[in-house]
């Protein structure tokens, strides 16, 4: 990895390491956060919702993508979802195609947990032979 892209996902990995603890999980006790960095180089940052109407909470990556929506970005150029335990906690099915909608097959995803990351995919090797925005363009 070039020292521009370990640099890169050292503040992905501490912006979502700020908002980890702030995730709002009475329910599954399973704190989740994520990081977006956006066209314009801004990072945006998200956690985890749970509802007691289950399954109508939010995911971190969700929530990061709405931050980078409201704050002007339309384009994720990496992304970086950082929890805890043994196993990879890598984006849900559906987290997969909503970052799909903003991302391109080759847009790095990084998987972390406390220590700093642990592994790192493409979105294609998350979402292959994926559907999105090109899809529908005429």
């Amino acid at each position: 990895m070039a020292a521009d892209a370990e640099t890169d996902f050292e503040a992905l990995f501490a912006a979502a390491a700020r908002v980890q603890p702030l995730a709002y999980a009475p329910y599954s006790r399973f704190k989740v956060g994520a990081a977006i960095r956006d066209e314009h180089g801004a990072i945006h940052d998200g956690c985890n919702v749970e509802n007691a109407a289950y399954p109508s909470g939010s995911c971190a990556e969700q929530g990061a993508i709405s931050a980078m929506i409201a704050g002007g970005g339309s384009r994720i150029t990496a992304i970086l979802v950082l929890g805890e335990g043994d196993v990879l906690v890598t984006p849900c099915g559906a987290c997969r195609q909503r970052i799909r909608e903003f991302a391109s097959a080759d847009t790095p995803v990084a998987i972390a947990g406390p220590g700093g990351i642990r592994t790192m995919f493409t979105l294609a090797e998350l979402l292959p032979a994926s559907f999105g925005p090109d899809n529908l363009r005429a």
